[in-house]
């Protein structure tokens, strides 16, 4: 493959139902090819380039809501 993928989002992907375009796209992606088919569609990506960005910013816009800021607070002071 020429393009990187993090493998936690191509694992995401692949683990949605058949059928499921962010599926359909880990799945060609797996495989090598640029031509992506789902729900009676086709879609002929240029690279795999492009479907790795397109599986990260899906990853990044189905998941956002479970990333919540983190605020974390310390507090010193010194006794006399």
């Amino acid at each position: 493959m020429s393009a990187a993928l993090d493998p936690a989002v191509l694992a995401w992907a692949l683990a949605r139902p058949v059928g499921d375009r962010w599926r359909g796209l880990a799945e060609a992606f797996a495989a090598g090819t640029t031509r992506v088919s789902f729900d009676g569609r086709t879609v002929e990506y240029r690279s795999l380039g492009e479907i790795s960005a397109a599986l990260t910013a899906g990853h990044g816009a189905e998941n956002s809501a479970a990333r919540r800021p983190c605020v974390t607070l310390a507090s010193f002071s010194r006794l006399p």
